[in-house]
């Protein structure tokens, strides 16, 4: 399969720190025949048309999705963005201001609105629980990472948005030919205690080639998600060039 060349978006927010930890998941993920490796990680900073487009899979990192926005227009980013999750249906990530990016709509927007990248089908609200002050960490229960996983991901929320609401698609959203488009899967929830655990706010979702998280694992030093979505990013490749998964084995840390 040759190199894999996974890009951050690098125009602000956790850029170094989602690298770091890409370097540290990638040793997790092997070939079946140990005796050789078909594929390479190669991870960096995207700033520009030429470095997206030289990506197999991306991350949107957290940070201030207003900005973010603003940025990407001024460098003419928005619409190859917009190409790389809807059009070319590359593997994308966003983590808190990137899941606020990767919406097709956002609630509680500063005046104006902002421009969004969309690839995912749901209507976040941003700053769900407070301000900068008002951030904390929370276990959560993520079965994607193993059935038999009984430790809890420490998801760091800050200014964290949830996503409040699974939309329908827009008619040129759905997929050429048979008209339908796989639905949003709710990937992790959230009970706040102080809710009394009546409502979960949904805090992961992924549909199709776009993943999104409303708290930060850049910001921890637990790999496992970084690890398993490395994983989707190869079966994705192994896919798109020769037709079948990359067949890769993965042994998520404990």
């Amino acid at each position: 399969m040759g190199k894999i060349t996974v890009g951050v978006l690098a125009l602000q927010g956790g850029v170094v720190e989602h690298i770091s930890l890409l370097q540290k998941a990638a040793p997790y993920i092997s070939s079946p025949d140990t005796s050789k490796s078909d594929f390479d990680f190669d991870f960096i900073q995207v700033r520009t048309k030429n470095e997206l487009a030289a990506c197999d899979a991306l991350i949107i990192p957290g940070g201030e999705s207003t900005t973010m926005s603003i940025v990407a227009q001024r460098l003419g980013l928005l619409d190859p963005l917009r190409d790389f999750v809807k059009v070319q249906g590359k593997p994308v990530w966003g983590t808190c201001a990137g899941l606020v990016m990767l919406a097709e709509e956002a609630s509680a927007t500063k005046k104006g609105g902002q421009e969004l990248v969309g690839g995912l089908d749901v209507r976040v609200l941003r700053n769900r629980y407070g301000t900068q002050i008002q951030s904390f960490v929370a276990d959560l229960r993520l079965p994607f990472l193993g059935e038999t996983d009984t430790t809890p991901f420490r998801g760091v929320f800050i200014r964290a948005p949830v996503v409040e609401e699974i939309i329908s698609p827009s008619a040129e959203a759905v997929t050429p030919g048979d008209g339908k488009k796989e639905p949003v899967e709710v990937m992790g929830v959230y009970r706040k205690p102080s809710e009394g655990g009546e409502d979960d706010d949904i805090v992961a979702v992924r549909q199709r080639n776009v993943f999104g998280t409303s708290f930060h694992p850049e910001l921890t030093s637990d790999i496992r998600i970084h690890v398993w979505w490395l994983k989707q990013v190869l079966d994705a490749v192994g896919e798109q060039k020769t037709g079948q998964g990359a067949g890769v084995q993965v042994d998520l840390p404990v």
